[in-house]
């Protein structure tokens, strides 16, 4: 189960640095990609705290584990990104968009969380 959990938190570790640096550091990329799509009109300042949230989650997602300094955010972490991707589902789903990834990543953060926390439990 361990070695399940660091694949998957490594998956959501690659996913979320690489969403949150897209949203911070190519924001014309991504306004242009999201206008593609039809999900144009997202507030700047909304889409910078996602994309440091999600940068923060990705690397709190391995990191405090990894290096067993304050091992017990990395569930925390977990949770976070779970819960941002649970909003996310339901901002895609007003906009009328497709969603699978969202629920993809939230229920593998749900997975990585749980599995974390039943270990103090």
């Amino acid at each position: 189960m361990n070695l399940a959990l660091w694949i998957v938190q490594g998956l959501l570790a690659v996913a979320f640095i690489a969403l949150g640096g897209l949203k911070l550091f190519a924001h014309e990329k991504f306004n242009a990609y999201t206008e593609r799509r039809g999900s144009a009109g997202v507030p700047p300042g909304l889409v910078t705290f996602t994309g440091i949230a999600e940068l923060a989650g990705g690397l709190g997602i391995v990191l405090p584990l990894a290096f067993g300094v304050a091992p017990f955010l990395s569930p925390w972490a977990a949770l976070g990104l779970a819960t941002m991707m649970l909003l996310a589902i339901g901002f895609h789903l007003r906009g009328h968009e497709s969603f699978p990834g969202p629920v993809i990543l939230f229920l593998l953060s749900g997975f990585v969380a749980f599995g974390r926390f039943s270990r103090w439990m």
